[in-house]
């Protein structure tokens, strides 16, 4: 996945959502995708191709922010999803990480350090503003417990009983009717929820809830 990165803009309000795509485009190493207003206008954007990266709203009305990014899960969107809000409560940083966003940064983050954020979270890392990097610790501590199974849809539920019984992808697959590839991505938001290191992991954490 190369440079220039691409971006889907998520935010309902427009004038915060016209700066966020301009400063998208005045760095190189980004283009826009496309921008959206709501939850389910961002999906429709998603039907047949998908960005990079989707840069996400918490509090947007009609769908959430947090409904928006499990109905894009559920989807099997692969892209990289980063909340951009004003919120730095505890209950939404954690309640976002665990539903599989792969960032938490604040709408207040000068905007040099926004893309440099948006760079490290297409090399594969976690990225969190400093103001709420202290909730992560008790992320950690939150996914130690079966908190995380509460937090599955149920496809994922479906696809962790699978897993608890030994099943490959591939079987999983055939037996659920849903593409190898799309088994795949939801072993890998299964293991993000779960904090688990491995498949064998997190079934044995599910078979001793």
């Amino acid at each position: 996945m190369g440079k220039p990165y691409s971006v889907l803009v998520v935010d309902d309000h427009p004038l915060l959502r016209r700066g966020i795509c301009q400063l998208i485009t005045s760095d190189g190493d980004f283009t826009l995708f496309g921008e959206a207003g709501t939850g389910l206008d961002a999906l429709t954007a998603l039907s047949e191709n998908e960005p990079d990266i989707i840069l996400l709203d918490l509090n947007m009305k009609g769908m959430s922010g947090l409904d928006t990014l499990n109905a894009m899960r559920q989807e099997g969107v692969t892209a990289r999803i980063v909340i951009l809000t004003v919120s730095d409560a505890k209950q939404d940083v954690i309640r976002l990480l665990r539903a599989g966003a792969d960032g938490y940064l604040l709408k207040d983050t000068e905007p040099e350090l926004l893309l440099e954020q948006l760079k490290k979270a297409m090399l594969g890392h976690r990225v969190i503003s400093e103001e709420v990097e202290a909730y992560m610790y008790e992320l950690k501590n939150a996914t130690d417990d079966n908190e995380w199974i509460d937090s599955l849809t149920p496809r994922e539920l479906q696809i962790l009983q699978e897993l608890a019984e030994g099943k490959s992808n591939r079987v999983i697959s055939e037996h659920l009717h849903i593409s190898e590839g799309t088994v795949k991505v939801h072993v890998k938001n299964l293991l993000r929820k779960a904090n688990a290191k491995s498949r064998t992991e997190m079934a044995v954490r599910y078979l001793n809830q």
